[in-house]
């Protein structure tokens, strides 16, 4: 009994997986024999894709024999610039703390706050009457003296006739003599005391040292100053000319220093930290005499005259280099140039139909145009839009307006924004290797 039980239970469940299988071979026959249908209703009802204003069809987002639409560029031959880019600080030529140099009240300011002044301008003045005092006491004793000297000087001459005629001693005549020496350097001491209180008088009147620009006042009208003070009354900085410090890596040094040696004379320009004006053009005027061990690189200064004063101490720029300009090369815009596992490539035109693949070798680049090396020459076209959905040897068509053009979700066309940042990198990171 219990044996036909377990028998009956077991050809049951034989029968219904058999029924299982059996229903999933006729599914699996139906979707083979509707499938052409479904594929040619898909391509007459064109669900994925849209017809130009030329009328071919153009295919969706899926795998197509149909032409694919692409925007094209010619490749040229001209020179090239080529630039560094650096982070550079603009640094004043000099900076001058304006102190007193005689001690005293401050009575008078004659500047304003961020004004320009030239050497020798009148900034300042420190009480003068002690010192004006102190040069005719310097100058009455210099009178004195200089009397005493020509009484003396007056008696030796006298005391050289009375010796002659043997009426005098010698001594005598030595002794007057030893007089006017000694009234001599009184008289020159007592001069030396009288230029120092001229000069004492003279420093009671702060001038401008330099050609500058004025910072902001410190000290105010009422104040006792010391003679070299530690608080300065005014900072003046020199900003025409004025220097903007930057640094290069080693690798980029050969080129840069080749020419530099050679005396050429190598533009440098400032632009704002956005990177998008420039401010002002200058020249590269020294290097340092040896590299940063910590970070490889090398120290700059570029010299730029200012005279619009659009730089400041201290302020940040981005600098551009003009290292060399290369001549009659060939030249490709960036946003064609591809990256794969063998290296760069290009879509290139192969008549006016297809594309081919094309292996390129690249040189230095800008951002927006690239040297090419090997693989390419002027007058052939490459694509700059589309590339995503192409092959070697496809089907294209030539279209002019970007919006024709269709971009898949996953990926960004070339020439894109995002397209644009990321072959912008390896491209600038190729050109400086």
């Amino acid at each position: 009994m219990v044996d036909h039980s377990m028998q009956s239970s077991v050809s049951h469940k034989s029968r219904r997986w058999l029924f299982g299988l059996l229903v999933l071979l006729i599914v699996v026959a139906l979707c083979w024999w509707l499938w052409p249908s479904a594929s040619k209703k898909a391509a007459t009802a064109q669900p994925a894709g849209h017809t130009s204003k030329s009328g071919m069809m153009r295919p969706g987002f899926g795998g197509s024999t149909l032409a694919v639409p692409v925007r094209v560029a010619d490749v040229t031959r001209g020179d090239f610039a080529v630039y560094y880019k650096a982070l550079g600080t603009v640094t004043a030529l000099n900076t001058i703390n304006v102190r007193s140099r005689v001690a005293g009240e401050l009575v008078k300011v004659y500047f304003k706050e961020g004004q320009m002044v030239k050497a020798g301008e009148l900034l300042a003045e420190i009480d003068p009457r002690s010192y004006q005092n102190a040069l005719l006491q310097a100058e009455g004793t210099l009178l004195q003296n200089q009397a005493q000297l020509k009484n003396a000087q007056v008696d030796v001459q006298r005391y050289r006739g009375l010796y002659a005629e043997d009426s005098i001693a010698k001594q005598t005549l030595d002794t007057a003599e030893a007089l006017v020496s000694q009234y001599q350097g009184t008289v020159k001491t007592n001069q030396a005391a009288v230029n120092d209180a001229k000069l004492n008088l003279e420093f009671t009147k702060i001038r401008a040292p330099i050609t500058g620009r004025v910072g902001l006042r410190q000290l105010d009208v009422g104040n006792l100053v010391a003679a070299n003070d530690t608080t300065a009354l005014v900072v003046i900085t020199q900003t025409e000319p004025i220097v903007v410090s930057f640094t290069l890596p080693e690798k980029d040094l050969a080129l840069v220093l080749e020419r530099y040696r050679s005396g050429a004379r190598l533009p440098v320009q400032a632009w704002n930290r956005g990177d998008t004006q420039e401010l002002a053009t200058g020249v590269l005027s020294s290097i340092d005499n040896q590299i940063d061990i910590t970070t490889g690189t090398l120290k700059f200064k570029a010299l730029f005259d200012n005279r619009d004063q659009v730089l400041f101490p201290n302020q940040f720029v981005n600098v551009h280099l003009l290292a060399d300009t290369l001549k009659n090369v060939i030249l490709a815009p960036t946003a064609a140039i591809q990256y794969g596992t063998n290296g760069s490539f290009v879509y290139a035109m192969d008549g006016d139909k297809k594309v081919k693949i094309r292996s390129i070798k690249v040189g230095v680049t800008d951002g927006d145009v690239t040297v090419i090396e090997e693989g390419l020459e002027p007058g052939d076209r490459v694509v700059l839009e589309g590339t995503d959905r192409l092959r070697d040897g496809g089907a294209v068509e030539v279209v002019n307006d970007s919006a024709e053009v269709p971009a898949t979700p996953a990926q960004h066309l070339q020439g894109g924004p995002e397209a644009d940042a990321t072959a912008d990198g390896k491209v600038k990171g190729k050109a400086h290797e």
